[in-house]
Parts: structure tokens; sequence; C-alpha cells
């Protein structure tokens, strides 16, 4: 996929961590893809160190810094796996009126917003092109279509439960693609999410209301990413599941949709739009 034919120059936000890391090898293996920036915190012990190295690849000529504008100014479109505050704050400089940089583009797979975060990242839409996602697997999307569509088709008497599992390492939980699933089964229910999740069960519950979607957190080892989204009726239960078994699926992804979304008007999109879902 190119943009105009030509190379596309990528920025990355979060360029030390293990999503950012994939993302530059999954550049770097792609023919119309180039790495031109490569942004990690201002604490970062990698900082000056170049970003193909740092990523467990060779050398490409790229260093990683904490300037974030001069990355702006650098690439066409922004991928972006951090922390809220850093990704708000790459949104906000994109869409201000004093950013006249080439980049007016951001991908982004950062997670754990609350909900005040949540409005200001997306009032970035406004300005610019912005696509977000829990996760970047093709997989993953299909499922939330068709647990969007089995909640619909089923309809009420069937009780909702979403579980997941990750690496011992992850800091926010549930998962952002536990979320975006939650989100599909309520849109399929014609419910708000914010209003029926259940995010943790202990000790004297109550029995279950009918419109609860529970999720359930499980870490340990080195999980990559195992989502499962069951439907239960008094009488017959159906499980929908994905397993992820490389990081690089949603590396691939994520730069798939990159370079899909510099051809793009500003707007929000997520990744059934790059699907066409």
């Amino acid at each position: 996929m190119t943009h105009n034919g030509k190379t596309t120059n990528i920025g990355i936000l979060g360029a030390d961590g293990r999503m950012g890391a994939a993302v530059i090898r999954a550049i770097a293996e792609h023919p119309n893809a180039r790495l031109t920036a490569a942004v990690t915190a201002p604490q970062s012990t990698e900082l000056g160190r170049d970003a193909g190295v740092v990523s467990g690849g060779s050398e490409i000529g790229v260093s990683l810094s904490a300037d974030l504008k001069s990355a702006l100014n650098a690439c066409d479109v922004l991928i972006d796996f951090s922390a809220p505050k850093a990704a708000i704050d790459a949104a906000l400089i994109l869409a201000g009126t004093g950013h006249s940089g080439r980049c007016h583009a951001m991908v982004s797979g950062t997670t754990g917003f609350t909900k005040t975060e949540d409005a200001a990242f997306e009032a970035a839409a406004n300005e610019i092109s912005l696509l977000r996602s829990g996760n970047f697997s093709p997989g993953v999307t299909a499922l939330s279509a068709l647990v969007e569509l089995a909640t619909e088709k089923l309809g009420r008497g069937w009780d909702i439960e979403i579980l997941e599992m990750h690496h011992r390492h992850k800091v926010d939980a549930p998962s952002g693609t536990a979320l975006l699933l939650g989100e599909a089964a309520a849109k399929g229910r014609g419910l708000d999410l914010s209003q029926s999740q259940v995010l943790s069960r202990e000790g004297m519950t109550g029995t279950r209301r009918d419109d609860d979607i529970g999720f359930a957190t499980l870490r340990g080892g080195g999980v990559v990413g195992s989502h499962e989204v069951r439907l239960a009726s008094s009488l017959e239960m159906i499980t929908l599941s994905h397993d992820a078994f490389d990081r690089s699926v949603f590396a691939r992804g994520a730069l798939s949709s990159a370079l899909w979304l510099v051809d793009q008007p500003k707007g929000l999109y997520s990744m059934r739009d790059v699907l066409g879902f």
C-alpha cells in the first residue's frame, strides 16, 4: 500500500516499548514504508540509540529522541503505542493551529484512558485523521463484528461474559481488546457499555443482572493475547475466541492502518474502516 505512489514516512511514539519495537521491525520489512522518527519518554535509557538496534535489528540511521514536535515535522503519519498522556499530547499538537508540519494523521493503539482522556483524545479527530483501536489484528476485528452480530440476533436471554489473558508485564486491565469486544457486544444488544460493564466480582455480589457484560482478567507468563466472549443461555453456550501467537500481527496491522490512513480525510476511524467491515 502506498501514499500517492511514494514511500510513506512513519513516526513511532513509544518506540522502545514492545509494540514500538515490533512496528519498527515491520516497517523495515515493508517496501513502501520508511521510519523517519522514533520518539520515547525523556527519562528513557534508550535515548540517542539507533531505533533499529533497540528493536532487535540492524542500524537504520534513526535515533531515539524525546523531541515530539521535531518528529511530527519528519513523518507523514504517527503510530502511537505509548501512554495516555503522551498520546493526548501528540494528538493536541497535531490538531493545534500552531502545527504546520507534514504530519496530520495518527494511528493509536494506546489503552488505559479515563473517560475524560478519551473525550480529549477523540476531539482531535475534528482536525486530523485519527485511527484508534484496542487491537490491530484482522482476526480480532472480524471477531468483534461476529460478537456484535451474535448479540444483536440472539437478543435478551443470553448472558455476556468476556475473558482475557495477557503476559505478566501488561499494566492495564481489562485489555483494550476486551473493552473493544465489550463495546461490540453492547452495540449489538443496544446497551451503553459504561452502564452495563462489570469489571470485577468478589464477595456477596448478588444475582447477575440481565444486561450485565462481565469481564474477567488473567495475567501470566508471556501470553501475547487471548480473548473469549461467552454467550450463555439457560440451555446452551456459544464461545467466540481469538488467540494471538506473535506480536507481529498487531504491528503489521498498525502499519497497514497507517498506510491506509494517510489518504483519508480528517475524522475518527477504526480497524473496521480499514478492512471494510
